[in-house]
């Protein structure tokens, strides 16, 4: 599953309630670090189930006061499932409207795809129904040899990657979403390859490229070391070549790697809880992380359901999470603690116990790495554009938005 998040987080200065139906288990593809432990070809969602969850949901506007919506499909792969979406899309628009429900023309539909349906029939026609309020990013890992390494068809006999199955696909998104982002995964086998893939993915056309660590603990001695390096690299090349200009990679952010006041800023890196996710059986969940196929160690945590509606006491933990609620004091007071991510499910799923207030740090060296890769490469713009006189040129770039994946 691709889970893209992405330039929706920035819609509405990420005020919209985010919705997802995990509308199907299966995917075409078996890439070595998905978080999915439990896809499959059976759990599939019902027109029925997604009826019933979008009936109460539009049915309680004063339960969903955000004055905007994302209504989100993952899966596995979601456009396995097109012609099921394409049905709920249209409900929901003619449902909207009957109800002069205050989401009318103010929603997405978000779509995270591997990219290899995307030009088939059906979702180009569901594309052009719905492109004025439709976004989707294609997860394509960078260079042939790291795309392949981790991103191959499920299936029995010799590995099989799915580069040539997803890059034929990119002009034509590319031709549909100029503005379109993708996100890369890095885990521990594919750090070496990490420069020559964000420059490939610029040779493609894809302006904005968002990259994260897994969070999982995968690491290995050295790994840190080797990703500042790649970085390093990567930032010379960024800055020599000028590309700054034209493209954006979220490794390099001005505002990453400062301290936090817990006072100023005790905010949760997640929305978990702020969202709502919905399976083939009708369950709900605070985010799509914490359904069971989602995970290793612990049992879902079910919210509620499209029958009984969403039992708040069980959501009510979320609502409470922050940073300080969750993190040791050495996270409290890291001196480099801005940026530093987690993922709401992942702490739940490598607690010692079921619980959501402990915050899991395996990619601890791993941020702090591209912390210093970062103060390198902001560094060396500053020098650059000084020697220039193009000062006002690093106020803009220092400020530029680019966003952090989930």
């Amino acid at each position: 599953m691709d889970k893209i998040k992405k330039s929706d987080k920035g819609w509405k200065n990420g005020a919209a309630k985010s919705i997802t139906f995990i509308v199907t288990k299966d995917c075409q593809l078996a890439c070595k670090y998905c978080y999915l432990v439990g896809k499959n070809e059976e759990e599939r969602m019902s027109w029925d189930i997604a009826k019933k969850a979008i009936d109460y949901i539009l049915s309680r506007e004063t339960e969903f006061p955000e004055e905007s919506v994302i209504w989100d499909f993952i899966g596995g792969e979601p456009f396995l499932e097109i012609d099921l979406i394409d049905k709920i899309c249209d409900y929901i628009k003619k449902e909207m409207y009957r109800l002069n429900h205050h989401w009318f023309n103010s929603y997405r539909f978000s779509f995270s795809t591997n990219g290899i349906n995307y030009d088939t029939e059906k979702v180009q026609s569901f594309i052009n129904k719905n492109r004025n309020h439709l976004s989707v990013g294609i997860t394509i890992d960078g260079t042939k040899k790291k795309h392949d390494l981790n991103r191959i068809w499920k299936g029995s006999g010799p590995e099989k990657g799915s580069y040539a199955d997803v890059v034929r696909n990119i002009p034509l998104w590319l031709s549909q979403f100029p503005h379109g982002a993708t996100k890369v995964t890095i885990s521990s086998a594919d750090i070496p390859y990490i420069k020559e893939s964000v420059l490939h993915l610029y040779s493609l056309g894809i302006h904005e490229v968002n990259i994260n660590c897994v969070f999982e603990d995968v690491w290995h001695e050295g790994d840190d070391n080797l990703l500042e390096e790649q970085l390093i690299s990567l930032a010379d090349e960024i800055i020599e070549k000028r590309l700054y200009n034209d493209y954006a990679c979220s490794f390099f952010m001005e505002r990453l790697g400062k301290p936090l006041d817990c006072v100023k800023d005790n905010s949760n890196w997640c929305g978990a809880g702020k969202m709502l996710s919905i399976d083939a059986a009708g369950n709900f969940y605070p985010c799509t992380r914490f359904a069971q196929y989602s995970l290793r160690d612990k049992k879902a945590w079910i919210i509620g359901n499209v029958n009984d509606g969403i039992d708040y006491n069980k959501l009510r933990p979320f609502l409470t999470l922050d940073r300080c609620t969750q993190s040791t004091e050495e996270c409290i007071n890291c001196d480099v603690a801005e940026g530093c991510a987690w993922c709401q499910g992942e702490n739940y799923d490598a607690a010692d116990t079921p619980t959501i207030f402990q915050r899991a740090t395996a990619i601890c060296k791993m941020h702090k790495a591209r912390v210093r890769a970062n103060n390198y490469y902001w560094n060396k713009l500053f020098h650059q554009l000084e020697s220039e006189g193009k000062q006002e040129l690093y106020e803009t770039l220092s400020y530029k938005k680019t966003e952090e994946p989930c």
